[in-house]
């Protein structure tokens, strides 16, 4: 998609200088979603590939029969470290000068660098804002009965996790499982390694270790742990921090320290790059070895990098489809097409994305493209479709 966007915009905070940016790619109905990240160095032109992204995955999951309406895309981002310590004053800030665009259009929430209780809180507590979705609510039948449905959903937990960390996990996780059924691969003794212990990696690495997977390598930010014979992945979970980032006092004996880019070269069947984008690019990728890589995070294979896995014979499930399904599942839960449970949750999650993930490799196959070529196009396909049911504003 190289159609201009319909609204793209920069901030600068006038206490630190600190940028942040929001870019609309489309609106559906008047209305678009999108979450908002935080990390250093986020650039505009970033913001504006992950708004694209966004249109596609609402486009992805569109289906006549749901109550969800499919939205436009779009996408926050602030050049911020999260862990600085103006971080969260930062965030205010930036929520309170995109208040109109909240309040009119633009419906968000947490992505890398951010919870979804620190925007939740930044927002109403700090920047006037009613909710982070509320520009949605005008779409709703009864929206008393939906936001108290999606309360309620985003209060379960599942084993000391909450519902809302664990189903965009359990997404990637089916998507992993498809890929592996396609080709008639064993779960047991296929072996994984995962960049990233936050929301997205750690509830991934939860459902494939569950799944019967042997997760030999875990990255965060201090570095890359391993042990060939498979890391103990609910310790790890119970030893993080808030960013993600394992307590190493928590680590057995037989588990070992190396290199935040270690995991790459792990001696691994799949590779679930789950933290930061553009993390495999033209400088690292002769590393991989895996022969499949799941895009858990947001662009994190660099166009030129995949191009030349591709060549290698390395399939890649690209972040549109992989990625989708938390998106997805706040629209259903909010919309009324699945409960506010976990079996509810996980069902449909598991059942959609299978779909979705069959149905790109299928047709990958049959144009003879790549996974990410035939999500598109698969995604081109549906957007008419939406267009001429619920409009289009550019």
């Amino acid at each position: 998609m190289t159609i201009t966007p319909f609204m793209s915009l920069a901030w600068t905070d006038h206490l630190t200088g600190r940028q942040g940016f929001l870019v609309v790619d489309r609106l559906v109905r008047g209305v678009c979603s999108g979450g908002l990240r935080m990390r250093p160095g986020c650039t505009l032109d970033e913001v504006a590939g992950l708004a694209r992204g966004m249109t596609m995955k609402e486009a992805l999951h569109y289906s006549p029969e749901n109550r969800y309406v499919p939205l436009g895309g779009a996408k926050g981002g602030i050049d911020c470290d999260p862990r600085d310590p103006e971080a969260y004053g930062v965030l205010v800030r930036y929520l309170r000068a995109m208040r109109p665009y909240v309040e009119s259009f633009w419906t968000t929430g947490e992505d890398l660098g951010l919870t979804q209780d620190l925007v939740d809180r930044a927002a109403a507590a700090e920047a006037g804002l009613v909710s982070t979705i509320q520009a949605v609510y005008p779409l709703l039948d009864d929206e008393g009965a939906a936001r108290r449905r999606l309360a309620d959903a985003f209060a379960v937990q599942v084993d000391g996790i909450g519902l809302d960390e664990l189903v965009g996990g359990c997404g990637v996780a089916e998507s992993v499982l498809t890929a592996l059924d396609r080709t008639g691969t064993p779960y047991a003794g296929t072996r994984v390694a995962v960049q990233g212990l936050g929301t997205m990696g750690g509830a991934t690495a939860r459902f494939l270790a569950r799944a019967g997977l042997t997760v030999v390598a875990v990255a965060d930010i201090k570095g890359t742990v391993t042990n060939p014979a498979g890391l103990d992945v609910e310790a790890l979970l119970a030893a993080r921090d808030a960013h993600g980032t394992i307590d190493r006092t928590a680590l057995r004996p037989t588990d070992h320290e190396t290199s935040a880019d270690a995991w790459l070269a792990t001696e691994a069947d799949v590779l679930v790059p789950a933290a930061v984008s553009y993390a495999i690019d033209t400088t690292n990728h002769h590393l991989v070895t895996a022969p499949l890589i799941v895009e858990a995070a947001n662009m994190p294979v660099l166009p030129e990098a995949e191009e030349t896995l591709t060549s290698r014979g390395v399939t890649v499930l690209p972040d549109v489809v992989v990625n989708s399904g938390t998106n997805a599942w706040w629209w259903w839960t909010l919309f009324g097409d699945i409960g506010p449970t976990a079996d509810e949750a996980f069902a449909h999650t598991r059942r959609s994305m299978r779909a979705l993930v069959d149905l790109m490799l299928t047709r990958a196959e049959a144009d003879g493209t790549t996974p990410r070529a035939a999500a598109h196009a698969i995604a081109a396909d549906r957007l008419p479709t939406i267009t001429d049911r619920f409009g289009w504003h550019r």
